[in-house]
């Protein structure tokens, strides 16, 4: 799915700005012998972050990935957490390279309090110092059987009361809250935002801008709402959002069925309304660009998307640059440097 490697290579172009450390606040990663045939374990990620760009650090995010097969089905999304310590071990090895930093863990939020709690307890117990929060994600739309990513959130998860106390507890409990959804969502969010404003949350992918299906050719013609419902997500100090996510091939910007990869230089042109409107709303200290790899391999390179980033970031000033770049992941997630 993501072995790709001959067609982006089609596109190559020097590193801009080599020097700038970079923390990736989004990744996934798949066992080869994963039943569903994906294979991006660390030396898939490492060819990657070792690509040009100075990625020292990385956080793993929840995608389903070496659940237990058996047991108690609440306690199986923590096969994952064990893989993922694994591996973050094995990297801790060579240090020359991007190390796993940090985790992002998957539990059903609308347990009862006391079955959560022993979900998260062997989270923490498992990650060996890696865990810090839960993504329970939201994405759900009625016209989503044709998108690449199936949407697999029930209608109204945002508002079920049982939810919302589990994202409450996560914030009793000092742990994140990361989700995605789509554009038409992202009032919903706003709305849990203000419900639980004791838990610190990360919007991630820009509440996903949809350009397929029934949304094909609508970016422009939705942008203007767009605009305004981040500005209301913004208007909750315990969000952050995470700048990247928009290369998914359900964004519709096509580049996945092109005969050649896009440059960075063409997905500044398509992107950055979207980078410059979430930055001017949230400011650059609750901003971080995330690569969101590998879904958004399967549309363009990672030093692209790099490059990118870095080219949307030259209209700001240094320190903002440093904030978006890392500080602001090492500040939400508690990464040690």
């Amino acid at each position: 799915m993501f072995d790709n490697d001959e067609w982006l290579n089609q596109h190559r172009e020097e590193v801009i700005d080599p020097d700038r450390e970079i923390i990736d606040p989004h990744h996934h990663l798949w066992r080869p012998e994963n039943p569903a045939g994906i294979v991006y374990d660390l030396p898939e990620l490492w060819s990657d972050t070792e690509d040009g760009h100075k990625v020292t650090q990385t956080i793993f995010m929840e995608c389903g990935s070496s659940y237990r097969p058996d047991g108690p089905d609440h306690l199986k999304p923590i096969g994952e957490t064990e893989y993922i310590t694994e591996a973050a071990i094995r990297a801790s090895q060579d240090p020359r390279k991007a190390q796993i930093a940090a985790f992002i863990g998957h539990a059903d939020l609308r347990l009862p309090v006391e079955t959560l709690d022993e979900v998260l307890d062997a989270h923490i117990v498992a990650s060996e110092g890696l865990f810090r929060g839960i993504r329970h994600a939201g994405p759900f739309d009625e016209a989503g059987a044709g998108f690449r990513i199936r949407p697999h959130a029930p209608k109204g998860l945002y508002k079920d009361e049982d939810f919302r106390r589990g994202v409450h507890r996560l914030g009793e409990r000092g742990m994140t809250y990361d989700t995605w959804n789509y554009h038409t969502q992202i009032l919903d969010f706003a709305d849990l935002a203000a419900a639980v404003p004791g838990t610190t949350m990360i919007l991630d992918h820009f509440g996903t801008p949809l350009g397929v299906g029934p949304y094909a050719g609508t970016h422009k013609a939705n942008f203007p709402k767009w605009k305004d419902d981040i500005a209301a997500v913004a208007e909750n100090p315990n969000v952050y959002a995470k700048l990247g996510g928009l290369a998914m091939p359900d964004n519709g910007f096509g580049w996945d069925k092109r005969d050649t990869p896009p440059s960075s230089d063409e997905v500044v042109e398509a992107h950055a309304p979207y980078y410059h409107h979430m930055i001017k709303c949230f400011g650059a200290e609750r901003c971080m660009f995330e690569s969101n790899f590998p879904v958004d391999r399967l549309s363009l390179s990672y030093r692209v998307y790099w490059n990118a980033a870095k080219k949307i970031a030259a209209d700001y000033t240094e320190l903002e640059q440093q904030a978006m770049f890392s500080r602001v992941a090492r500040q939400v997630y508690r990464i040690e440097p």
